[in-house]
């Protein structure tokens, strides 16, 4: 029986620790990307996850998408910022707690305890949003720092974003 509950906890807090599959949010600030054209070459590209370097990294990929599906070749990320739906968030969580005590003939008792707290529903896990708005386009790719080859993006990113 012990080994049954021990496996189930296993897996409860594997399948609430992975990270989603990637692709479009099912509704706005839901996991998954968001993309709004602003202009006739520029997009704001959002995405949103558990782990910031995945929401970073698959935020780039849709901006990778985004610019060869346009026929363009490269894009331009001309400003960014991320958005931490966890910080400051300091609404009291369920918890489990397992405690003990013990007396000592008679006198005063000692508590002794081990607390150990799982979330119990109603919690975001900590989501964050990566947002990039970009400026797509074809030709040279300008030499500047923040201008990705969208191709080699695509190439380098799908493998460790899609998995």
């Amino acid at each position: 029986m012990k080994r049954l509950l021990m496996c189930s906890a296993i897996v409860l807090v594997a399948a609430c620790a992975s990270t989603p599959a990637y692709g479009p949010a099912a509704k706005s600030g839901a996991m998954g990307y968001e993309s709004l054209q602003i202009e006739n070459n520029r997009f704001r590209v959002s995405y949103t996850d558990t782990d910031a370097a995945k929401a970073r990294d698959r935020a780039l990929l849709r901006a990778a998408e985004i610019t060869m599906e346009r026929g363009a070749e490269w894009f331009e990320v001309t400003s960014s910022y991320s958005s931490d739906e966890s910080v400051g968030d300091r609404a009291p969580r369920s918890s489990v707690t397992i405690g003990g005590s013990s007396g000592s003939y008679g006198r005063s008792s000692v508590g002794v305890g081990v607390g150990i707290g799982f979330p119990i529903g109603g919690s975001s896990g900590g989501k964050v949003t990566e947002v990039l708005e970009i400026l797509i386009g074809s030709g040279e790719k300008p030499d500047r720092p923040n201008v990705y080859d969208a191709r080699s993006v695509d190439i380098n990113l799908r493998g460790a974003a899609t998995s």
